[in-house]
């Protein structure tokens, strides 16, 4: 027993080596591509050799996006056009390939059962998410800033970012969690206070369309310490003259954040809700951790992994991508023309 022992730690000591010998093999490939790159360089003179070094480290970033990004998107636009499945459970049954059915996907993503509600809570996600995580950030980087233990509370409040999406939906589910007996002792935080004062508990979790709201809240929790951190820089940022010189013209209060703050940190404002509404756009593991998105909760991100891999109809899972990426499209491009404004 004891030389099995001994064996065990030897072949775990070799595979720990071989990684590691792999890790400085992977190294030593990078740096003589990267060598190689220069020497081939220095070998033309002039804009020829500063055009040939362009390209040789950006193609292999084109080839890398090609094929991780573009390749993979053309398939996605392709699928959306035809049924079928990915994969025949039955792999006794020869696959079948799937026909050109049209626009019959884009048009099930408006009668398919439980599909317009998904639309629905996405547009709950989409306008709740970025406003207030926005809105709680702006009010407490500017209620902190400047005051004893700002480090400490800006920690705080950016704790959740540091926590996995799956790791803070099960925070909250303690928190939500419902006993389905009324009159038993509630664990759940949330509904222990409640009846404690004597209020009935409520299953946060279990009824549409209340759920949505509940996982909404999760969101905002995470998404505030990113909006908070990016204005609290903006805020900072603002030039000590100016805020003087309002001072000196008696500007105060609201009159002071209305006038002076928030047109300073306008472009900030922008970028934190463009990006908070893209990452909402994409939101599938409060979803997926919560409930799979049974309960009448599901959203677009979920809805697209449910439909291509649960329910294998791949093609309407295509579609749903599509419409992800065309709402996300107009977010992107009204950020760009408003960072272009402020250059």
């Amino acid at each position: 027993m004891h030389a099995a022992h001994l064996a065990s730690l030897a072949a775990q000591s070799g595979g720990n080596a071989g990684k590691i010998g792999q890790l400085f093999l992977g190294i030593a490939v990078f740096a003589a591509v990267f060598i190689g790159i220069l020497l081939l360089a220095s070998l033309f003179k002039g804009h020829l050799g500063e055009k040939i070094q362009a390209a040789a480290f950006v193609g292999p970033t084109v080839v890398l996006i090609s094929v991780g990004l573009i390749y993979p998107a053309i398939l996605t636009i392709r699928r959306a056009f035809y049924s079928g499945k990915f994969f025949d459970l039955n792999f006794g049954t020869p696959r079948t390939r799937g026909k050109f059915v049209g626009f019959d996907n884009f048009q099930a993503l408006w009668t398919t059962p439980g599909l317009p509600a998904v639309f629905r809570n996405t547009l709950f996600w989409v306008i709740l998410v970025p406003l207030f995580a926005t809105g709680l950030g702006l009010l407490y980087a500017i209620l902190i800033d400047r005051a004893k233990g700002e480090a400490l509370a800006k920690a705080l409040i950016f704790l959740p970012m540091a926590i996995s999406m799956v790791g803070a939906t099960l925070i909250w589910k303690f928190v939500y969690y419902f006993i389905g007996d009324p009159t038993a002792d509630q664990v759940g935080l949330i509904n222990s206070l409640l009846t404690k004062i004597g209020m009935d508990p409520i299953d946060f979790l279990g009824n549409a369309p209340g759920n949505t709201f509940a996982m909404i809240v999760i969101m905002i929790w995470i998404q505030a310490g990113f909006a908070m951190t990016v204005l609290s820089a903006a805020i900072k940022a603002i030039p000590d003259e100016i805020i003087e010189a309002a001072n000196m013209d008696g500007v105060k209060g609201f009159q002071m954040f209305r006038f002076i703050t928030l047109p300073s940190i306008r472009s900030s404002v922008i970028v934190v809700l463009t990006t908070i509404a893209i990452a909402t756009l994409k939101a599938f593991d409060i979803v997926q951790a919560s409930s799979g998105g049974k309960l009448g909760d599901s959203v677009l991100a979920n809805e697209f992994y449910n439909r291509s891999f649960v329910t294998q109809q791949p093609g309407l899972g295509a579609a749903i991508a599509i419409v992800i990426f065309l709402l996300v499209m107009p977010i992107i491009v009204f950020n760009v023309i408003q960072m272009r404004k402020d250059a």
